[in-house]
């Protein structure tokens, strides 16, 4: 039994904290939102995962100092805007060589960081062990005790399978990985493409359009974690092609839902509220303009994006530009390994 704290109480924070605690773990969780712990510590349930009961044994708390003490493992699971603010709040009471799972997915703006590299910055403290846990990983799949695997991605190979033993359970089938950059940047990307997926829907293209969408989304993405020198064998596993998928056709997915309403010619603002959760492909899209444009690296399914979210594009505009750029041969991942 591992004593583990959980930051966010989120879905994917609350939907990994049940299934830790039924794994026989020790787990207590903490919100910057105080009405969410008074409800929640009551009813047992969360709003936006009705059909999940919240094990008697989960402990809340109000106080981050507490949530922090004495665990073997803390779980950021916030969004991705507040993980710099979380981790800010938290550093004065994270002892050294604390073991830090993140499961945002997201790059900043600013500084192109990824969420271990924001959580590093603000500690400061090198004997901290961060750990991106990434895949295709509903929350709402995972609090159903649905079949589930994931990535726990650390440079130190003997952390990443410390973590891979403490996720590890029924309905949870983790790997790891050491290509810690790469499985964030895929965390981070794959919502864009998303939001592409979503937006053909909304216009009305079939799985054709889809499934182009997804590879040559991916192809992007591969193309940037090459020149940021990722390994190429992380796109075509769970953190890339795998999370891709599940978020570019899910139901669940919010991505794919806001991408929908933008299709039909909802706006950014609308689509947003009408999701009613953090859109994280409109979050990371300030990033990978920057990005692309820092390592030179072609990526027009991100621009079309851009160019509707951010610069008032039609929808139907931009399919007709992506599909008449000029011919180009196909240049696959080179997935035998």
């Amino acid at each position: 039994m591992k004593k583990i704290g959980v930051l966010g109480a989120g879905t994917w924070g609350m939907a990994l904290a049940r299934m830790l605690c039924n794994n026989g773990h020790e787990v207590e969780i903490w919100s910057a939102i105080e009405q969410e712990i008074d409800d929640m510590s009551v009813s047992r349930r969360h709003p936006n995962l009705p059909g999940m009961v919240i094990p008697d044994t989960l402990g809340f708390t109000k106080d981050i100092a507490q949530v922090c003490k004495d665990k073997d493992v803390l779980l950021f699971a916030v969004p991705s805007p507040f993980v710099r603010s979380t981790a800010r709040k938290a550093a004065p009471y994270i002892p050294d060589g604390q073991v830090i799972v993140d499961v945002a997915k997201g790059v900043e703006a600013n500084t192109y960081f990824t969420m271990t590299q924001i959580i590093a910055d603000e500690l400061k403290n090198p004997t901290v062990k961060l750990v991106a846990l990434s895949g295709p990983t509903h929350a709402e799949e995972v609090a159903n005790d649905l079949p589930t695997t994931i990535v726990s991605a650390c440079e130190d190979l003997e952390t990443a399978e410390f973590v891979q033993s403490v996720f590890w359970g029924t309905c949870m089938r983790v790997y790891t990985n050491t290509d810690v950059l790469g499985v964030e940047l895929c965390g981070a990307m794959k919502n864009i493409i998303a939001l592409a997926a979503g937006i053909s829907v909304g216009l009305g293209y079939g799985d054709n359009t889809k499934a182009a969408l997804i590879t040559r989304g991916m192809a992007e993405i591969a193309r940037l974690g090459m020149a940021m020198g990722c390994q190429e064998r992380t796109f075509g596993g769970l953190a890339g092609i795998g999370d891709l998928i599940v978020t570019a056709t899910s139901v669940h997915s919010r991505n794919n839902r806001c991408g929908m309403l933008l299709g039909q010619g909802v706006s950014v603002e609308e689509a947003t509220k009408q999701v009613g959760m953090v859109v994280e492909g409109l979050n990371a899209l300030p990033a990978a303009m920057l990005l692309k444009d820092k390592y030179g690296v072609e990526m027009p399914i991100v621009e079309a994006v851009n160019a509707i979210v951010n610069e008032g594009a039609a929808p139907a505009d931009t399919v007709r530009m992506l599909m008449d750029r000029g011919k180009k041969p196909e240049i696959q991942l080179d997935l035998n390994y």
